[in-house]
């Protein structure tokens, strides 16, 4: 079979192969990888055709739907870059990110370009917008640029005589993928058709994905996760259904209606999985589930097995910056549920001091993710590109003294520890750890064991600057499933029963679910730190 090197080249060589099978299902529509491929070569003529040069940016503002996916594929193989906004951003967040990547046409449909009518006289590098429907011209944006900004329909841009895209390499850019913005103006982290493909590659060959699979589609294409089910399905020639939910038991019906076998998820939704009765179909097809985006309660993942026996769990850990970056095989999950498991394939996984050395077994460090699925970094952003992306030691592991050429590497952030058996260990992100009591403490340890009593549906929980302790621990907490209210009194005694003395939260402040998500699902934990603290500021 002819090998895939850049990203629309997963879609090309399966349709080479099958044509005729089913690669997209949205709604009560199907698409087959003939056509997919088709309309992704029309795209890419059509952007040809508008004066899309190499390397520009096709910002992609939709709903999960067809167009959204032949759009993601379609710049790429004009030789431009995609860049896919979360359904969920209001306008001005949208317009932040249309400016920041100087995006040159914008695919949307015409009553999200209504919403936009505001902002786009800033975003003066725009020329284009392609509309799901409808053409003619924006008359709001003319104003502040050159000319007006033209309005093309989705059918007439596909209907541009076919003509070559520009020539690419693997190493060439593919996409910016922003991350949430939790802790300031979102970041675009620039990836390459190999970073992309590579990423492919690795996750669909331990979760074992082949062209029998159907893949729902639940996290947004925005988040590296959410994209990965497109481009894990496309490598293997899988199906993948589309679905842009509104309550967590649409997840469920999908599920049992579609016949899914693969499901990736955030812990939130699993969360709340859980507290639903579960169709007995799911278990007849579903192969596996794969959790990403923070560790799931142990007492999650226990329910989640009880609902599904047969379905295998990946616990699996990643960062935007580098796609993904290891998994627990799921004949691991009973000996150590709590690890995030070893690198995937084709990546290399280092613990390191802060001076460049690596850690000794047990010793928390700073994970190091470095290989092929390495982003480019920051788009536009030299500081925080040279925060994360870093040279590797000259002795690193893996390094020899006899290579001149450095080599980066992705820096996360992440405190870890590795064990005897070279299996790791989620601690917690550096900006988040609470020091108490001259205490290290990560908010998922104190997490991890509120849910564990089961009370708690949902939690999270952060520091607060305390002039003796250093940090005092708080927590924002929800009632578990089918319980009107938590009844502190017991919570606080089973948490001085479980945790050490300087674990036991200061507070524990109980709100309606469910808690606050940012734009890629997981709980917001810097949004309701900081409410808090605005609510009890002195």
């Amino acid at each position: 079979m002819v090998e895939s090197n850049l990203l629309h080249e997963l879609i090309v060589v399966n349709a080479a192969r099958d044509s005729g099978a089913i690669a997209l299902s949205s709604g009560a529509e199907s698409c087959s990888y003939g056509v997919i491929s088709t309309q992704v070569g029309q795209f890419a003529s059509g952007l040809m055709a508008l004066g899309l040069e190499r390397g520009e940016r096709v910002a992609i503002y939709l709903e999960k739907r067809l167009e959204t996916v032949i759009a993601s594929f379609g710049a790429p193989a004009a030789g431009g870059v995609f860049v896919p906004v979360n359904p969920l951003l209001k306008p001005d967040q949208v317009g932040f990110i249309l400016r920041d990547c100087n995006v040159r046409v914008l695919v949307t449909s015409p009553e999200r370009l209504a919403l936009m009518k505001d902002v786009l006289p800033d975003c003066h590098d725009l020329r284009h917008v392609v509309v799901t429907r409808g053409s003619g011209t924006v008359d709001s944006a003319e104003a502040g640029r050159a000319g007006p900004l033209v309005q093309v329909s989705w059918l007439d841009l596909l209907a541009s005589p076919r003509r070559a895209g520009h020539r690419v390499i693997d190493t060439d850019m593919a996409a910016i993928l922003y991350t949430s913005g939790s802790t300031g103006k979102p970041k675009g982290v620039v990836l390459s058709h190999r970073n992309m493909v590579a990423g492919a590659k690795s996750v669909a060959s331990y979760l074992e994905n082949n062209e029998r699979d159907t893949l729902l589609a639940a996290l947004p294409l925005s988040f590296d996760a959410g994209f990965s089910q497109l481009t894990t399905a496309f490598h293997t020639g899988a199906r993948v259904v589309l679905l842009n939910y509104l309550m967590p038991k649409d997840v469920l019906k999908a599920m049992a209606r579609e016949g899914v076998t693969g499901l990736t998820a955030v812990p939130p939704l699993y969360i709340q999985l859980t507290q639903l009765e579960w169709p007995a179909a799911i278990n007849d097809t579903l192969r596996y589930f794969a959790n990403t985006g923070g560790r799931m309660p142990g007492e999650t993942l226990a329910a989640l097995r009880q609902r599904v026996p047969k379905a295998k769990p990946f616990l699996m850990y990643g960062l935007t910056e580098a796609f993904r970056s290891t998994y627990l095989p799921p004949e691991e999950v009973d000996r150590r549920p709590d690890s995030i498991g070893k690198a995937i394939p084709n990546a290399d996984i280092l613990v390191l001091r802060d001076d460049g050395s690596a850690c000794s077994p047990e010793e928390p460090g700073e994970l190091v993710h470095r290989g092929a699925l390495v982003g480019m970094g920051y788009w536009n952003d030299t500081a925080k590109t040279a925060e994360r992306y870093k040279l590797l030691p000259p002795d690193a592991p893996g390094r020899q003294p006899g290579l001149p050429l450095p080599e980066y590497a992705v820096y996360s952030g992440d405190t870890v520890r590795q064990d005897a058996e070279g299996f790791l260990y989620f601690i917690g992100r550096r900006d988040e750890m609470m020091k108490t009591s001259g205490y290290r403490v990560s908010p998922t340890e104190v997490e991890e064991v509120l849910y564990s009593t089961q009370m708690v549906g949902e939690c999270v929980a952060f520091g607060v600057a305390h002039p003796v302790l250093g940090h005092a621990i708080h927590v924002i907490a929800t009632p578990a499933g089918g319980m009107g209210a938590i009844d502190l009194n017991a919570l606080n005694s089973e948490c001085r029963a479980r945790m050490p003395a300087y674990m036991v939260p200061a507070g524990i402040e109980v709100v309606s679910g469910p808690l606050p998500r940012n734009a890629n699902g997981k709980i917001d934990r810097k949004l309701l730190s900081t409410e808090f603290l605005t609510r009890h500021a002195p």
